[in-house]
């Protein structure tokens, strides 16, 4: 099989990548802006990449359609802040240029799998959120930070009708809080763009307080990396068709945790670690409100949960991985070798 994965050298996108390399004969075709978290695989005879933008390097990403059985559109803007702050960039890129992917794959009959987001379902009030049943509930016009959640509603949807239409070939998938190795640069976080762990793990290293919006009292169901990928694989094998035509949530309920939570169990978790357990108990963890901390745009769903049912009936598949393992392979990642050098 011959996969394109644009956006290659981001978290979920550099993850598949080792997988498929060192698990499968595959080919990855990528393309990125940047190549620091894929420098491991760039002379490997079975992967091909181009650093390049989405916007700029049609020519590459048309041929490379063509030439490839499948899909991969990974680029996209998931940072809430942005949402507040730059809600047009949002859009552009996580809509218009990803339908223009998505419409050179229909005409070329590729198949494209394209991720979703939990935050789809919005301020959706029911207790699991599942795929086939759950309203899509979001906030007022002035709230901003909704255009990423209703920018990837309207792919999904525009995806699904070309789908009916016989005019695509396509399975959605919707990561839940995915988290593990490869996920932000700890060093060189941005507030309120950064993932909440790495984030939390920066200001734990450089002495920073830990902020915890609104109380931090918002609930995530946070899904170890390697389980994600797990599924992903079972959506690109899809064997017997199984996922043709469907839309997964890829996430771990019984990892349900408060933000507030995850703080408490990364100083815990940190503490073990004899170069850092200083800084675990010199933390501080201070409260600030959502307008401070992303704009006065912003607004949140206190519980998302996802219903897997779909993805254990049709794919075979549920996470594996209970969140203290998954975070202690996470901290090993970024604080073993990073002892040796502070010591």
């Amino acid at each position: 099989m011959r996969v394109l994965v644009l956006g290659v050298n981001g978290f979920i996108g550099n993850a598949l990548t080792r997988r498929i390399l060192t698990t499968t004969d595959w080919e990855v075709f990528g393309l990125d802006v940047g190549s620091d978290r894929i420098e491991e695989f760039l002379g490997e005879k079975r992967f091909r990449f181009l650093e390049g933008d989405i916007a700029i390097s049609r020519e590459w990403i048309e041929y490379h359609v063509k030439k490839c059985d499948v899909v991969l559109p990974l680029v996209a803007i998931a940072t809430p802040a942005t949402y507040v702050r730059n809600p047009l960039s949002v859009f552009e890129l996580d809509f218009e240029e990803n339908l223009r992917i998505v419409r050179m794959a229909a005409r070329y009959d590729r198949r494209v799998v394209f991720p979703s987001t939990s935050e789809v379902y919005g301020m959706c009030p029911d207790g699991e959120f599942d795929e086939d049943s759950s309203t899509l509930v979001y906030g007022p016009i002035r709230k901003e930070r909704w255009i990423y959640s209703a920018s990837k509603q309207l792919l999904d949807r525009v995806i699904w009708a070309m789908g009916n239409a016989n005019r695509l070939r396509f399975t959605l998938f919707r990561p839940f809080n995915w988290y593990g190795p490869h996920l932000d640069d700890v060093d060189a976080p941005k507030e309120g763009s950064s993932r909440v762990l790495t984030q939390f793990l920066h200001n734990v290293l450089y002495g920073v307080p830990i902020q915890l919006v609104d109380g931090g009292h918002q609930r995530r169901c946070f899904t170890y990396v390697e389980d994600g990928i797990d599924g992903l694989m079972k959506i690109l094998v899809n064997e017997n068709g199984c996922a043709d035509g469907q839309i997964f949530n890829i996430g771990n309920p019984a990892a349900n945790l408060s933000i507030r939570e995850l703080a408490q169990q990364l100083l815990a978790a940190v503490g073990t670690y004899p170069e850092f357990a200083a800084r675990a108990r010199g933390a501080r963890i201070v409260e600030v409100s959502s307008a401070l901390y992303y704009g006065e745009n912003y607004q949140d769903i206190t519980m998302r949960v996802p219903s897997i049912r779909k993805a254990k009936e049709c794919l075979g598949w549920s996470p594996a991985t209970d969140f203290p393992t998954g975070l202690g392979k996470t901290l090993d990642f970024y604080l073993t070798g990073r002892a040796k050098h502070e010591v």
